[in-house]
């Protein structure tokens, strides 16, 4: 076996150039490389071994993928998806779509925007349960409901602020014919409100309408003539609401008369509330607010609505 070492082999004449005899084995050895240069062209008019023979290329899902296929049998569909072909035999197209019924297991994160709800056809909702935060913003619990702007608030609601006061030291000096401010010196509730215990006030620090009543025990000694006792309930120092009663008692017996009567007003935060007593007697002897048993009293609270 001769060598020939030559660094370019062209034909003697013409473009054609041959290599071997029919039947002949041509080598290129291990480690060697072939190289075909951009723009050459090879052209297979016998038998190829050892190449894809395939006139369509196939692809891998990965280069671990051991055996390459066409693309519409690689992808697989799920459950409810389908695949269709389409312009077969020309610029084909894969389509995949969705059938069947919607789980709503699967909605498991972001919110519904107002205008997607009505398109979206509540049939397809078969099974599953949407998660409560999927429906609205706030805290989703036993005790809040879904409102119609899709946010949680409270269900019901508490008679709060509230305040509770009466009356329970010695007698309070009333003055014929005079507003006289009841001096409550007892808190028995004030929840969410401010009492002022210097000025006899109270002010609830929110806004809504409010329930309130008050009871004042009116009396004076024997032998004297009692009449038109009342309660008056002012707010922000003007005349919401008074009431009593006009009944001329006669001397002979001691006097007593309870004013009692209810408002609902409507106060902003900064509102206050204050009782007074009046009294106007033909005559009498130590007219006064008795406070003892607790029967001059002011109870406020705000109406759930």
């Amino acid at each position: 076996m001769s060598t020939i070492e030559v660094d370019k082999i062209i034909p003697q004449s013409g473009t054609a150039l041959q290599v071997g005899e029919a039947s002949d084995t041509i080598n290129v050895p291990s480690g060697a490389t072939l190289n075909i240069n951009s723009g050459a062209t090879i052209t297979n008019n016998g038998t190829a071994s050892g190449f894809d023979t395939d006139t369509n290329d196939k692809v891998k899902v990965s280069t671990n993928d051991t055996t390459p296929g066409f693309l519409n049998g690689k992808l697989v569909a799920g459950t409810n998806i389908s695949l269709t072909e389409g312009s077969d035999g020309g610029n084909e197209t894969l389509t995949a779509a969705f059938s069947g019924n919607l789980n709503a297991s699967v909605i498991n994160a972001g919110t519904f925007a107002d205008a997607r709800i009505p398109d979206l056809n509540a049939s397809k909702i078969t099974a599953g349960t949407i998660a409560t935060a999927r429906l609205g913003s706030g805290t989703a619990d036993a005790t809040t409901f879904l409102r119609g702007d899709q946010t949680y608030a409270a269900a019901g609601g508490v008679n709060t602020p509230l305040i509770q006061v009466s009356r329970q030291a010695a007698a309070q000096t009333l003055t014929d014919s005079s507003q006289i401010k009841i001096a409550y010196d007892y808190v028995q509730q004030n929840v969410g409100g401010t009492w002022d215990a210097t000025n006899y006030r109270w002010t609830p620090g929110t806004a809504g309408k409010y329930f309130i009543t008050a009871s004042t025990m009116i009396s004076a000694d024997a032998n004297s003539d009692l009449s038109n006792a009342y309660t008056v309930i002012k707010m922000n120092g003007n005349i919401e609401f008074y009431f009593g009663t006009v009944n001329h008692l006669v001397q002979g017996y001691g006097r007593t008369q309870q004013a009692t009567g209810s408002v609902i007003k409507t106060m902003d935060d900064n509102d206050y509330i204050e009782c007074f007593a009046f009294i106007n007697t033909v005559s009498g002897n130590n007219a006064r607010i008795d406070g003892e048993l607790k029967q001059t009293w002011l109870t406020a609270y705000k109406i759930i609505v």
